[in-house]
């Protein structure tokens, strides 16, 4: 009996003290989804058919590029400095970009300078890309609310600049 008594305790112990790390664990939960909702960005991101906002800026070599210019079905890609898989995916997204009908005038690169380097990444990719360098949350990611890394998208040709189509791969925060 006192055995019994015994298996009882220990098993009511054992559950209020799991029953303390659930609440531990959900209140955590709770606070990393602030967080993160927090730094997501001013608004969620553009989905398919969404007009891209205004924004103006000037590439790398001096040349403006705003959403009026974009001609054609561009492709738009958002890396960042401080994303782990943005370096590993680099070099396919050179090669994507090398591959994009129309050459260097229908891609656009934006790096978001978040850990240096960016000079690294802009070389790379001028020679497939119109590069743009700019802090995080820059015009252009707001204009696109790209706020994780890497994210690639294409523009089509229409005036109000509209996502066509979108690819999000191993998103990193901002």
């Amino acid at each position: 009996m006192t055995v019994l008594v015994a298996a009882v305790l220990v098993v009511g112990l054992l559950s209020t003290v799991n029953f303390l790390l659930t609440f531990g664990v959900l209140k955590r939960l709770r606070e990393h989804t602030a967080l993160l909702s927090n730094n997501a960005g001013p608004s969620a991101e553009l989905g398919i058919a969404d007009p891209v906002g205004d924004f103006a800026a000037v590439d790398t070599d001096g040349v403006p590029v705003r959403r009026e210019l974009l001609r054609g079905e561009t492709f738009v890609a958002f890396v960042s400095t401080s994303c782990d898989s943005c370096r590993e995916k680099l070099p396919e997204l050179v090669e994507h970009a090398r591959r994009v009908p129309g050459g260097r005038d229908q891609v656009l690169a934006v790096v978001a300078d978040g850990a240096g380097d960016a000079d690294g990444f802009a070389e790379r990719l001028a020679a497939v890309a119109r590069v743009v360098v700019e802090p995080k949350g820059g015009p252009l990611s707001n204009a696109f609310r790209a706020f994780t890394y890497p994210t690639m998208m294409w523009v089509g040709p229409d005036d109000a600049g509209r996502v066509v189509r979108i690819k999000q791969t191993a998103p990193a925060p901002a």
